[in-house]
């Protein structure tokens, strides 16, 4: 690290360059108080005419002041005692102490995005920004990058950097981009990251991750840019709490705190032992059943990680006790019960800007909770014509937008699809994954034209179709660590139905006939008849008593589904980790 230390004592020494001359523009500030108080007081001259004359002709010149400066003078002594009026209100005092934190992750929107911790490293930074946060996202400088960002961002230095265990160097570039409050820088290495995608498979990533873990620490020391907090995100990050403590533990940022945090432990970047080593350059004792090995031959880039972060935090209160259990574990049930004492829980929320039926460019017509009734049953008909399906509004449509893996419940709905077609349901399709679930929704619109769409693929348009289209979404996920599509469609007012797991249990509240409570229909145990349970429970409100589904409705809009309350929680954890 001999090169970074050099250009960082570069950076240093500009920085106090700077500081030298900031007194000098500061002194030109005080002379429009001086105007104030004159203006303020010149009212008030009682003073002896002969006596005031003495007193200001010395000061005359030295002032120059043009008219009547024997005035200026009296009332100077007159107002001594009492406090001047101040023109410009004193700058509002933070509610909270600031910190700095910096954000490293393998995907940010709207530069690269495959999934929900695209929209984490977008959303939350820039809430945490609104809230006295001094914030930094760090991500590759993926080709696959729109170049309307590309084109945007400014060269801010490079080095050069150890990276694996023989010595080998690579190349580390910084390019940044500042926006809304927030800086992103990207790494730059066209070696790693000039794929058309950022994930490729698990033996390019690994490298790619290994190298960029520790180029983001390398980049921040460059910059001189040392935060309070290092938040990682998901495996492709794990390695950074490692680095921190057992390659950077003599440098500047030896103070600084780690977070890790989980978004869907079922990826963990595991690769053999003597691959990752070498990628890494970490010390044998880091390779033990504690910290990065796993089983007798692998190490685990997410386990090594959780074992070294100052703390670990997960989407959702109920997916961070789940985890420690066998079945959602992933084999790391154990690991994390023994770290329990650092792991919290704190939901997700969603981009209120972006997604917002008020405003969104994306609808046929524009809604609000005031006339959401009439304005989504317009969303409605337009939604049924788009996608092929009979027009009639009578008919309740149950909208999925998902990934079609076997984590999202599928085969719970491919199991009571034909018990649903009644005559009076519709159902909406989004997604792409496996192929037998991609062939069985194909399958089914072809069986039942006009009352089953199948778009398989993903189109950000017709997702918001849907969300402000549909009656109602399905979400039967086997385990969800947060969810954001229930989270959408209670902000277009779709009324959710989905499995009590994770996020959907903590955001989704059943509805109560009785006390006419709710804010959607869930389900407990995995299983089809439990399902097909709480669609036929959704569709009986939606055809008896359709004004408490419109109430329903409007509760789900007035529900604050944003990242503020979130964003608090992390605020204060940070705060916690870094007492002053």
């Amino acid at each position: 690290m001999k090169k970074e230390e050099k250009k960082t004592d570069v950076i240093i020494n500009e920085a106090e360059a700077e500081v030298e001359k900031a007194p000098e523009q500061k002194e030109e500030v005080k002379e429009p108080a001086k105007k104030t108080t004159k203006k303020t007081t010149a009212k008030k001259t009682t003073a002896k005419k002969t006596t005031t004359k003495k007193t200001t002709a010395k000061k005359a010149t030295a002032k120059k002041a043009a008219e009547e400066p024997a005035v200026e003078e009296k009332v100077e002594k007159a107002v001594e005692p009492e406090p001047v009026v101040e023109v410009t209100p004193e700058p509002e005092v933070p509610q909270s102490p600031r910190r700095s934190v910096v954000f490293i992750g393998s995907e940010c929107y709207p530069f690269v995005k495959s999934g929900g911790l695209g929209d984490v490293m977008y959303a939350l930074p820039r809430e945490l920004a609104r809230q006295n946060c001094d914030v930094k996202v760090i991500i590759p400088r993926y080709k696959c990058i729109p170049w309307e960002y590309q084109e945007k961002m400014v060269y801010r230095g490079a080095f050069d950097m150890d990276l694996c265990s023989d010595g080998r160097r690579f190349y580390v570039g910084i390019m940044e981009y500042v926006h809304d409050g927030v800086v992103y820088d990207f790494i730059d290495n066209e070696e790693f990251f000039s794929s058309g995608n950022p994930y490729t498979s698990i033996i390019d990533d690994i490298p790619k991750f290994c190298y960029f873990g520790k180029a983001a620490l390398a980049a921040l020391l460059y910059m001189d840019w040392i935060p309070d907090v290092i938040h990682c995100h998901d495996w492709q990050a794990g390695l950074v709490p490692i680095y921190l403590r057992e390659k950077f533990a003599d440098t500047k940022l030896a103070n600084s705190r780690s977070i890790i945090t989980i978004h869907n432990l079922r990826f963990q970047g595991i690769y053999n032992i003597d691959t990752i080593q070498y990628w890494s350059g970490l010390p044998d004792y880091v390779f033990n059943k504690d910290h990065l090995k796993q089983a007798y031959q692998d190490a685990n880039m997410f386990k090594g990680g959780l074992a070294y972060a100052d703390m670990i935090t997960t989407v959702s209160r109920t997916y961070a006790g789940e985890i420690q259990t066998p079945f959602f574990g992933e084999n790391l049930d154990a690991h994390l019960r023994y770290h329990s004492g650092k792991l919290r829980g704190i939901v997700n929320g969603i981009d209120v800007d972006t997604w917002d039926p008020a405003t969104d460019p994306m609808l046929y017509e524009h809604y609000d909770i005031s006339n959401v009734i009439e304005k989504k049953r317009v969303n409605k008909q337009k939604l049924q014509e788009e996608v092929g399906l009979e027009q009639d509004d009578g008919k309740i449509v149950l909208g999925l937008i998902s990934r079609l893996t076997n984590q999202k419940g599928l085969d719970l709905i491919n199991a009571i699809i034909p018990e649903l077609i009644d005559g009076n349901t519709q159902i909406v399709v989004l997604g792409s994954g496996d192929p037998q679930y991609e062939d069985s929704f194909r399958y089914y619109e072809y069986t039942y034209k006009g009352t089953i769409s199948s778009s398989i693929m993903y189109d950000e348009t017709r997702a918001h179709h849907i969300y402000a289209g549909a009656d109602a979404l399905l979400v039967p996920s086997l385990f969800e660590p947060c969810g954001l599509t229930q989270l959408n469609a209670m902000r277009y007012g779709t009324i959710p139905i989905v499995r009590e797991t994770g996020g959907l249990k903590d955001t989704v509240e059943p509805y109560n006939e009785f006390e006419n409570t709710g804010n959607g229909f869930t389900f407990d145990r995995y299983e089809t008849g439990l399902l097909l349970d709480a669609i036929n429970r959704a569709k009986t409100v939606f055809f008896t008593d359709r004004i408490r589904w419109d109430e329903m409705v409007q509760r789900d809009m007035a529900k604050d589904v944003s990242w503020a309350k979130s964003a608090t929680e992390y605020k204060n954890l940070y705060l916690e980790l870094t007492p002053r």
